[in-house]
Protein backbone atom coordinates (compact mmCIF):
# COMPACT_ATOMS: atom_id res chain seq x y z
CA UNK A 1 0.00 0.00 0.00
CA UNK A 2 1.26 3.69 -0.79
CA UNK A 3 1.23 5.97 2.09
CA UNK A 4 0.61 9.79 1.37
CA UNK A 5 3.67 11.26 2.84
CA UNK A 6 2.56 14.71 3.73
CA UNK A 7 0.40 16.60 5.73
CA UNK A 8 -2.40 18.70 4.09
CA UNK A 9 -1.99 22.20 3.51
CA UNK A 10 -4.34 22.96 6.61
CA UNK A 11 -3.44 21.77 9.94
CA UNK A 12 -6.19 23.70 12.28
CA UNK A 13 -8.62 20.99 13.41
CA UNK A 14 -7.26 18.35 11.94
CA UNK A 15 -6.84 14.90 14.17
CA UNK A 16 -3.31 13.50 14.07
CA UNK A 17 -1.84 10.44 16.14
CA UNK A 18 1.41 10.44 16.98
CA UNK A 19 3.27 7.28 18.12
CA UNK A 20 5.59 7.57 20.19
CA UNK A 21 5.25 10.88 21.25
CA UNK A 22 7.44 10.80 24.22
CA UNK A 23 10.73 11.46 21.62
CA UNK A 24 12.66 14.69 22.13
CA UNK A 25 11.55 15.51 17.92
CA UNK A 26 8.02 13.82 18.48
CA UNK A 27 7.01 15.88 21.88
CA UNK A 28 8.21 19.12 20.19
CA UNK A 29 6.35 18.61 16.53
CA UNK A 30 3.19 18.33 18.58
CA UNK A 31 4.19 21.52 20.53
CA UNK A 32 4.36 23.14 17.03
CA UNK A 33 1.62 21.52 15.20
CA UNK A 34 -0.65 22.11 18.61
CA UNK A 35 -0.07 25.63 17.90
CA UNK A 36 -1.30 25.72 14.30
CA UNK A 37 -4.58 24.44 15.78
CA UNK A 38 -4.11 20.45 15.11
CA UNK A 39 -6.15 18.06 17.79
CA UNK A 40 -3.54 15.35 18.84
CA UNK A 41 -3.58 12.38 20.91
CA UNK A 42 -0.57 10.16 21.34
CA UNK A 43 1.02 6.77 22.75
CA UNK A 44 4.57 5.80 24.10
CA UNK A 45 5.64 3.50 27.01
CA UNK A 46 4.35 4.13 30.44
CA UNK A 47 8.40 5.42 31.80
CA UNK A 48 7.99 8.65 32.83
CA UNK A 49 10.47 11.12 30.44
CA UNK A 50 10.97 14.70 30.95
CA UNK A 51 8.96 15.31 27.34
CA UNK A 52 5.96 14.02 30.02
CA UNK A 53 6.15 17.49 31.01
CA UNK A 54 6.06 18.85 27.74
CA UNK A 55 2.77 17.25 26.49
CA UNK A 56 0.69 17.94 29.68
CA UNK A 57 1.32 21.24 29.24
CA UNK A 58 -0.44 21.62 25.97
CA UNK A 59 -3.20 19.44 28.22
CA UNK A 60 -2.15 16.66 26.55
CA UNK A 61 -1.33 12.67 27.97
CA UNK A 62 0.20 9.72 26.62
CA UNK A 63 -1.56 6.24 26.10
CA UNK A 64 -0.20 2.89 26.09
CA UNK A 65 0.26 1.35 22.89
CA UNK A 66 -3.30 -0.15 21.87
CA UNK A 67 -5.06 -0.72 18.84
CA UNK A 68 -8.17 0.89 20.83
CA UNK A 69 -6.52 4.35 20.12
CA UNK A 70 -6.96 4.30 16.48
CA UNK A 71 -10.47 6.15 16.52
CA UNK A 72 -12.65 6.81 13.59
CA UNK A 73 -11.68 10.46 14.22
CA UNK A 74 -8.20 9.95 13.83
CA UNK A 75 -6.84 11.80 10.02
CA UNK A 76 -3.03 11.05 10.34
CA UNK A 77 -0.72 8.95 12.03
CA UNK A 78 3.15 10.39 12.57
CA UNK A 79 5.55 8.03 14.15
CA UNK A 80 8.47 7.68 15.55
CA UNK A 81 11.60 5.39 14.11
CA UNK A 82 12.07 3.65 16.87
CA UNK A 83 8.65 1.52 15.93
CA UNK A 84 7.48 -0.17 13.03
CA UNK A 85 4.34 -0.43 10.94
CA UNK A 86 4.00 -4.19 11.53
CA UNK A 87 4.97 -4.35 14.79
CA UNK A 88 3.25 -1.43 17.11
CA UNK A 89 -0.32 -2.29 17.57
CA UNK A 90 -0.80 1.59 17.27
CA UNK A 91 0.50 1.23 13.46
CA UNK A 92 -0.95 -1.91 12.98
CA UNK A 93 -4.31 -0.95 13.10
CA UNK A 94 -3.45 2.60 11.40
CA UNK A 95 -2.25 0.54 8.29
CA UNK A 96 -5.57 -1.88 8.56
CA UNK A 97 -7.58 1.61 8.41
CA UNK A 98 -5.59 3.14 5.17
CA UNK A 99 -4.44 5.80 7.18
CA UNK A 100 -1.67 7.83 5.75
CA UNK A 101 1.20 6.79 8.08
CA UNK A 102 4.30 9.53 8.31
CA UNK A 103 7.91 9.23 10.17
CA UNK A 104 8.76 11.73 12.31
CA UNK A 105 10.90 13.22 9.74
CA UNK A 106 8.43 13.05 6.34
CA UNK A 107 6.23 15.02 8.94
CA UNK A 108 8.70 17.69 9.83
CA UNK A 109 9.81 17.99 6.11
CA UNK A 110 5.72 18.24 4.82
CA UNK A 111 5.35 20.80 7.78
CA UNK A 112 8.77 22.99 6.79
CA UNK A 113 7.45 22.89 3.05
CA UNK A 114 4.82 24.91 4.06
CA UNK A 115 7.34 27.96 5.42
CA UNK A 116 10.35 29.76 4.80
CA UNK A 117 12.26 27.34 6.38
CA UNK A 118 16.39 26.93 7.46
CA UNK A 119 17.19 23.72 8.65
CA UNK A 120 20.73 23.67 11.34
CA UNK A 121 22.59 20.82 10.78
CA UNK A 122 26.01 19.28 11.87
CA UNK A 123 27.67 16.30 13.15
CA UNK A 124 28.12 18.70 16.72
CA UNK A 125 26.55 21.85 17.72
CA UNK A 126 23.11 21.32 16.03
CA UNK A 127 20.82 21.92 19.85
CA UNK A 128 22.76 24.77 20.92
CA UNK A 129 22.85 26.67 17.46
CA UNK A 130 19.26 25.79 17.30
CA UNK A 131 18.49 26.96 20.67
CA UNK A 132 20.31 30.12 20.50
CA UNK A 133 18.91 31.19 16.90
CA UNK A 134 15.65 30.99 18.82
CA UNK A 135 16.30 32.78 22.06
CA UNK A 136 17.60 35.86 18.87
CA UNK A 137 14.25 35.24 17.69
CA UNK A 138 12.25 36.01 20.45
CA UNK A 139 13.53 39.62 20.64
CA UNK A 140 13.01 40.26 16.75
CA UNK A 141 10.02 41.37 14.71
CA UNK A 142 9.90 38.30 12.74
CA UNK A 143 7.17 35.83 12.49
CA UNK A 144 8.84 32.23 13.52
CA UNK A 145 8.86 29.04 14.58
CA UNK A 146 11.72 27.18 15.99
CA UNK A 147 12.31 23.19 16.89
CA UNK A 148 14.73 22.08 18.71
CA UNK A 149 16.37 18.77 19.60
CA UNK A 150 16.15 19.24 23.39
CA UNK A 151 14.58 22.06 25.90
CA UNK A 152 15.94 24.93 25.77
CA UNK A 153 15.65 26.93 29.34
CA UNK A 154 15.46 30.27 27.22
CA UNK A 155 12.39 28.83 25.32
CA UNK A 156 10.49 28.47 28.57
CA UNK A 157 11.52 24.87 29.70
CA UNK A 158 10.57 23.66 26.31
CA UNK A 159 11.70 22.28 23.06
CA UNK A 160 9.79 24.90 20.53
CA UNK A 161 9.18 28.59 20.51
CA UNK A 162 6.29 30.35 18.36
CA UNK A 163 6.40 34.07 18.08
CA UNK A 164 3.04 36.25 19.04
CA UNK A 165 3.16 37.56 15.12
CA UNK A 166 2.67 34.27 13.57
CA UNK A 167 -1.08 34.22 12.26
CA UNK A 168 -2.66 31.01 11.71
CA UNK A 169 -2.32 30.50 7.67
CA UNK A 170 0.56 32.63 7.00
CA UNK A 171 3.67 32.06 6.05
CA UNK A 172 6.31 31.96 8.67
CA UNK A 173 10.22 31.30 9.27
CA UNK A 174 10.69 27.65 10.53
CA UNK A 175 14.24 27.16 11.88
CA UNK A 176 14.52 23.12 13.03
CA UNK A 177 17.14 21.39 14.01
CA UNK A 178 17.58 18.77 11.39
CA UNK A 179 19.74 15.74 11.62
CA UNK A 180 22.02 13.90 9.49
CA UNK A 181 21.81 10.06 10.61
CA UNK A 182 20.04 7.87 8.51
CA UNK A 183 20.18 11.09 6.04
CA UNK A 184 16.90 12.18 8.12
CA UNK A 185 17.16 15.63 7.17
CA UNK A 186 16.37 14.69 3.60
CA UNK A 187 13.26 14.95 3.90
CA UNK A 188 13.29 19.07 5.26
CA UNK A 189 12.88 21.85 2.65
CA UNK A 190 15.21 24.18 3.55
CA UNK A 191 15.95 27.79 1.94
CA UNK A 192 19.12 28.41 4.31
CA UNK A 193 21.20 26.02 5.80
CA UNK A 194 23.12 26.47 9.30
CA UNK A 195 26.45 23.34 8.37
CA UNK A 196 28.37 23.48 12.07
CA UNK A 197 30.88 20.66 11.26
CA UNK A 198 31.46 17.25 9.31
CA UNK A 199 33.62 15.00 10.40
CA UNK A 200 33.16 10.84 10.71
CA UNK A 201 30.05 9.66 12.91
CA UNK A 202 27.80 7.07 13.08
CA UNK A 203 29.87 4.53 11.74
CA UNK A 204 26.91 2.20 11.70
CA UNK A 205 25.14 3.62 9.12
CA UNK A 206 28.27 5.56 7.06
CA UNK A 207 31.49 3.48 7.30
CA UNK A 208 33.51 6.33 6.15
CA UNK A 209 33.92 9.94 6.12
CA UNK A 210 32.91 9.95 2.33
CA UNK A 211 29.81 9.09 3.31
CA UNK A 212 28.40 11.40 6.07
CA UNK A 213 29.88 13.90 3.80
CA UNK A 214 28.37 13.37 0.60
CA UNK A 215 24.92 13.30 2.85
CA UNK A 216 25.52 16.90 3.88
CA UNK A 217 26.46 17.52 0.19
CA UNK A 218 23.25 15.98 -1.04
CA UNK A 219 21.50 17.82 1.41
CA UNK A 220 23.19 21.21 0.58
CA UNK A 221 21.62 20.64 -3.19
CA UNK A 222 18.31 20.76 -1.80
CA UNK A 223 18.64 24.55 -1.63
CA UNK A 224 16.33 26.46 -3.86
CA UNK A 225 18.00 28.86 -6.36
CA UNK A 226 20.69 31.16 -4.59
CA UNK A 227 19.82 29.66 -1.59
CA UNK A 228 22.61 30.04 1.32
CA UNK A 229 24.81 27.76 3.75
CA UNK A 230 26.10 29.76 6.60
CA UNK A 231 29.31 27.25 7.29
CA UNK A 232 31.68 27.12 9.72
CA UNK A 233 35.39 28.43 8.03
CA UNK A 234 37.25 27.38 10.94
CA UNK A 235 35.82 23.25 10.65
CA UNK A 236 37.70 21.43 8.28
CA UNK A 237 34.74 18.90 6.83
CA UNK A 238 32.73 21.89 6.56
CA UNK A 239 35.01 23.97 4.34
CA UNK A 240 35.29 20.48 2.60
CA UNK A 241 32.22 20.39 1.98
CA UNK A 242 30.40 23.09 0.80
CA UNK A 243 33.62 23.27 -1.73
CA UNK A 244 32.35 20.11 -3.42
CA UNK A 245 28.37 20.93 -2.72
CA UNK A 246 29.21 23.83 -4.62
CA UNK A 247 30.93 22.33 -7.63
CA UNK A 248 27.42 20.56 -7.89
CA UNK A 249 25.67 24.35 -7.27
CA UNK A 250 27.72 27.19 -8.23
CA UNK A 251 24.36 29.31 -7.51
CA UNK A 252 24.37 28.50 -3.83
CA UNK A 253 25.47 31.56 -1.61
CA UNK A 254 28.21 30.71 0.64
CA UNK A 255 28.18 32.32 3.93
CA UNK A 256 31.28 31.71 6.25
CA UNK A 257 31.27 32.79 9.93
CA UNK A 258 33.97 31.99 12.60
CA UNK A 259 37.50 32.84 13.49
CA UNK A 260 39.16 32.54 10.21
CA UNK A 261 35.97 33.33 8.08
CA UNK A 262 36.32 36.86 5.70
CA UNK A 263 33.35 39.00 5.97
CA UNK A 264 30.68 39.95 8.34
CA UNK A 265 31.10 37.16 10.37
CA UNK A 266 34.50 37.01 11.40
CA UNK A 267 34.69 36.14 15.01
CA UNK A 268 36.89 37.97 17.64
CA UNK A 269 37.35 36.21 20.95
CA UNK A 270 37.28 38.49 23.97
CA UNK A 271 37.97 37.89 27.85
CA UNK A 272 36.30 35.10 30.02
CA UNK A 273 35.79 36.55 32.98
CA UNK A 274 33.50 36.81 35.83
CA UNK A 275 31.65 32.82 34.12
CA UNK A 276 30.80 34.71 30.87
CA UNK A 277 32.24 34.29 27.28
CA UNK A 278 32.77 37.48 25.52
CA UNK A 279 33.19 37.99 21.49
CA UNK A 280 32.69 40.14 19.37
CA UNK A 281 32.03 39.89 14.71
CA UNK A 282 33.17 42.15 12.16
CA UNK A 283 29.53 43.08 11.04
CA UNK A 284 29.25 45.22 14.76
CA UNK A 285 30.65 47.10 16.61
CA UNK A 286 29.31 45.82 19.97
CA UNK A 287 30.82 43.33 22.40
CA UNK A 288 28.40 40.36 22.89
CA UNK A 289 28.46 37.42 26.10
CA UNK A 290 27.23 34.24 26.69
CA UNK A 291 27.25 32.68 30.11
CA UNK A 292 27.20 29.13 28.76
CA UNK A 293 30.43 28.02 28.95
CA UNK A 294 33.11 26.95 25.19
CA UNK A 295 34.68 28.22 22.64
CA UNK A 296 32.41 25.92 21.06
CA UNK A 297 29.50 27.80 22.33
CA UNK A 298 30.80 31.36 20.78
CA UNK A 299 31.43 29.34 17.54
CA UNK A 300 27.44 28.32 18.01
CA UNK A 301 26.05 31.96 18.90
CA UNK A 302 28.26 33.30 15.98
CA UNK A 303 26.23 30.80 13.36
CA UNK A 304 22.92 31.47 14.89
CA UNK A 305 23.39 35.75 14.90
CA UNK A 306 24.03 35.14 11.39
CA UNK A 307 21.80 33.15 10.14
CA UNK A 308 18.90 35.81 12.16
CA UNK A 309 21.02 38.13 10.50
CA UNK A 310 20.32 37.35 7.14
CA UNK A 311 17.03 36.42 7.80
CA UNK A 312 16.24 40.00 8.86
CA UNK A 313 17.78 41.24 5.15
CA UNK A 314 15.83 38.44 3.51
CA UNK A 315 12.59 40.55 5.24
CA UNK A 316 13.91 43.94 4.12
CA UNK A 317 15.29 44.60 7.44
CA UNK A 318 18.36 46.13 8.17
CA UNK A 319 20.60 44.23 11.14
CA UNK A 320 21.81 47.12 12.20
CA UNK A 321 18.89 48.13 13.41
CA UNK A 322 18.63 45.21 15.77
CA UNK A 323 22.12 44.67 16.93
CA UNK A 324 20.80 45.76 21.10
CA UNK A 325 17.68 42.99 20.25
CA UNK A 326 20.92 40.71 18.93
CA UNK A 327 22.73 40.97 22.40
CA UNK A 328 19.90 40.35 24.38
CA UNK A 329 19.04 37.31 23.02
CA UNK A 330 22.59 35.81 23.34
CA UNK A 331 22.85 37.06 26.39
CA UNK A 332 19.38 35.67 27.52
CA UNK A 333 20.84 32.16 26.16
CA UNK A 334 20.73 29.63 29.17
CA UNK A 335 21.80 26.25 27.31
CA UNK A 336 19.42 23.11 27.13
CA UNK A 337 18.93 19.91 28.49
CA UNK A 338 22.10 18.00 28.62
CA UNK A 339 24.01 20.54 26.88
CA UNK A 340 26.27 22.24 29.88
CA UNK A 341 23.28 21.95 32.08
CA UNK A 342 23.54 22.88 35.62
CA UNK A 343 21.48 20.16 37.45
CA UNK A 344 22.70 21.60 40.56
CA UNK A 345 25.45 23.04 43.44
CA UNK A 346 26.01 21.82 46.60
CA UNK A 347 29.13 21.74 49.54
CA UNK A 348 31.38 19.27 50.62
CA UNK A 349 32.57 18.31 53.61
CA UNK A 350 35.50 20.91 54.08
CA UNK A 351 33.01 23.58 52.62
CA UNK A 352 34.36 23.84 48.93
CA UNK A 353 31.49 24.81 46.31
CA UNK A 354 30.45 22.03 44.32
CA UNK A 355 28.88 22.77 40.62
CA UNK A 356 27.21 19.34 38.91
CA UNK A 357 26.77 19.56 35.36
CA UNK A 358 25.20 16.91 32.92
CA UNK A 359 26.50 17.10 29.35
CA UNK A 360 25.40 14.94 26.23
CA UNK A 361 28.92 15.11 24.37
CA UNK A 362 29.28 11.73 22.93
CA UNK A 363 31.93 12.40 20.59
CA UNK A 364 35.46 12.72 21.04
CA UNK A 365 35.38 15.92 19.54
CA UNK A 366 32.43 17.28 21.60
CA UNK A 367 33.92 15.72 24.80
CA UNK A 368 37.18 17.58 24.40
CA UNK A 369 36.00 20.89 23.35
CA UNK A 370 33.41 20.79 25.92
CA UNK A 371 36.01 19.57 28.59
CA UNK A 372 38.51 22.77 26.82
CA UNK A 373 35.89 25.29 27.52
CA UNK A 374 34.90 24.24 30.95
CA UNK A 375 38.52 24.55 31.68
CA UNK A 376 38.49 28.15 30.32
CA UNK A 377 35.02 28.69 32.10
CA UNK A 378 35.76 27.40 35.50
CA UNK A 379 39.41 28.47 35.68
CA UNK A 380 39.30 28.02 39.54
CA UNK A 381 37.61 24.49 39.38
CA UNK A 382 38.96 20.73 40.17
CA UNK A 383 37.27 19.01 37.03
CA UNK A 384 36.27 15.79 37.64
CA UNK A 385 34.05 13.93 34.86
CA UNK A 386 32.57 10.88 34.58
CA UNK A 387 32.03 9.31 30.89
CA UNK A 388 30.12 7.03 29.50
CA UNK A 389 30.73 6.04 25.35
CA UNK A 390 27.75 4.97 23.40
CA UNK A 391 27.89 3.09 20.97
CA UNK A 392 30.73 0.28 20.51
CA UNK A 393 31.04 1.01 16.92
CA UNK A 394 31.35 4.71 17.26
CA UNK A 395 33.98 3.52 20.14
CA UNK A 396 36.08 0.98 18.15
CA UNK A 397 36.11 3.42 15.39
CA UNK A 398 37.24 6.31 17.62
CA UNK A 399 39.08 4.65 20.22
CA UNK A 400 42.31 7.00 20.10
CA UNK A 401 40.62 10.10 19.81
CA UNK A 402 38.47 9.28 22.92
CA UNK A 403 41.57 8.23 24.87
CA UNK A 404 42.85 11.88 24.52
CA UNK A 405 39.80 13.87 24.33
CA UNK A 406 39.78 13.89 28.57
CA UNK A 407 43.15 16.12 28.91
CA UNK A 408 41.37 18.99 30.13
CA UNK A 409 40.14 17.45 33.77
CA UNK A 410 41.61 16.36 36.85
CA UNK A 411 40.05 13.22 37.45
CA UNK A 412 38.04 11.02 34.54
CA UNK A 413 36.30 8.08 35.93
CA UNK A 414 34.93 5.58 32.68
CA UNK A 415 32.12 2.89 32.14
CA UNK A 416 30.97 -0.34 30.28
CA UNK A 417 29.58 1.06 26.95
CA UNK A 418 26.09 1.76 26.23
CA UNK A 419 24.74 0.14 23.92
CA UNK A 420 22.50 1.11 21.13
CA UNK A 421 19.17 -1.41 20.21
CA UNK A 422 20.91 -1.76 16.53
CA UNK A 423 24.27 -2.98 17.14
CA UNK A 424 25.18 -6.35 18.55
CA UNK A 425 28.26 -6.22 21.32
CA UNK A 426 28.96 -9.95 20.69
CA UNK A 427 30.15 -8.00 16.52
CA UNK A 428 33.17 -5.97 18.27
CA UNK A 429 36.23 -7.03 20.28
CA UNK A 430 36.15 -3.88 22.68
CA UNK A 431 34.59 -2.76 25.75
CA UNK A 432 34.69 0.06 28.58
CA UNK A 433 37.93 -1.47 29.99
CA UNK A 434 39.52 -1.10 26.30
CA UNK A 435 38.79 2.50 26.45
CA UNK A 436 39.88 2.69 29.75
CA UNK A 437 43.12 1.37 29.34
CA UNK A 438 44.05 3.39 25.93
CA UNK A 439 43.31 6.30 28.32
CA UNK A 440 45.73 5.14 30.57
CA UNK A 441 48.40 4.81 28.40
CA UNK A 442 47.82 8.33 26.35
CA UNK A 443 47.90 10.00 30.00
CA UNK A 444 51.64 8.00 30.01
CA UNK A 445 52.73 9.01 26.83
CA UNK A 446 51.72 13.04 27.13
CA UNK A 447 52.95 12.94 30.62
CA UNK A 448 49.81 13.75 31.94
CA UNK A 449 48.58 13.45 36.06
CA UNK A 450 45.35 13.05 35.67
CA UNK A 451 43.89 10.30 37.59
CA UNK A 452 41.81 7.79 35.89
CA UNK A 453 39.22 5.21 37.12
CA UNK A 454 37.44 2.76 35.85
CA UNK A 455 33.60 1.28 37.07
CA UNK A 456 32.00 -1.41 35.11
CA UNK A 457 28.50 0.08 36.53
CA UNK A 458 27.70 3.78 36.73
CA UNK A 459 26.79 3.83 40.66
CA UNK A 460 29.29 1.80 41.72
CA UNK A 461 31.56 4.99 41.08
CA UNK A 462 29.46 7.03 43.78
CA UNK A 463 31.43 6.08 46.52
CA UNK A 464 34.75 7.33 44.83
CA UNK A 465 33.18 10.48 43.29
CA UNK A 466 32.16 11.75 46.86
CA UNK A 467 35.65 10.46 48.58
CA UNK A 468 37.16 12.32 45.70
CA UNK A 469 34.61 15.73 46.47
CA UNK A 470 35.31 15.58 50.05
CA UNK A 471 38.95 16.32 49.79
CA UNK A 472 40.59 19.30 50.87
CA UNK A 473 42.00 21.29 48.10
CA UNK A 474 44.77 23.52 47.61
CA UNK A 475 44.94 27.27 46.45
CA UNK A 476 45.23 25.77 42.93
CA UNK A 477 41.56 25.29 42.93
CA UNK A 478 40.02 28.18 45.20
CA UNK A 479 36.75 27.97 44.00
CA UNK A 480 35.87 24.43 44.08
CA UNK A 481 34.88 21.42 42.02
CA UNK A 482 33.34 21.03 38.92
CA UNK A 483 31.75 17.58 38.78
CA UNK A 484 30.59 16.69 34.91
CA UNK A 485 28.27 13.46 33.81
CA UNK A 486 28.84 13.53 30.25
CA UNK A 487 27.83 10.93 27.40
CA UNK A 488 24.81 9.46 25.58
CA UNK A 489 24.20 7.00 28.13
CA UNK A 490 22.11 6.95 31.50
CA UNK A 491 25.42 7.91 33.47
CA UNK A 492 23.52 11.16 34.48
CA UNK A 493 21.98 9.13 36.67
CA UNK A 494 25.49 9.36 39.28
CA UNK A 495 25.13 13.21 39.19
CA UNK A 496 21.92 13.37 40.05
CA UNK A 497 23.01 10.36 43.56
CA UNK A 498 25.58 12.88 44.29
CA UNK A 499 23.36 16.00 44.94
CA UNK A 500 21.01 13.69 46.43
CA UNK A 501 24.41 13.25 49.12
CA UNK A 502 24.01 16.80 49.64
Amino acid sequence: MTYQKSLPEKIAGVHIHFVGIKGTGMAALVEILHHQGAIITGSDVSERFYTDEIIEKLGLKALTFSAENITDEIQYVVYSSAYKLDKNPDLIEAVRRGLPCLLYTEALGAYSSRAYSCGICGVHGKTSTTGLTGTILKELDLPAQVLAGSIIKSFGDTCTYTSPLISTGSKSIFVAETCEYQRHFMSFCPQKIILTSVEPDHQDYYPTYEDIRQAFIDYICKLPQNGQVIYCADDKGAVDTVTLAAKLRPDVQLIPYGETASGDYKLIFGKVENEQNKFSVKLFNKEFYLKVPGRHEVMDAVAALAICCELLRTNGKNPSDYVEKIAAGLANFAGGKRRSEIIGTMKSQHGNDVVVIDDYGHHPTAVKTTLEGFREFYKGRKIIVDFMSHTYSRTQALLKEFAASFDSADVVILHKIYSSARENPADFNITGLTLFNETVEHLKSVKNKMQAQYFKEILDAKDFVMKELNKPLDSSYPDGYLFVTMGAGDNWKLGKAILEEK
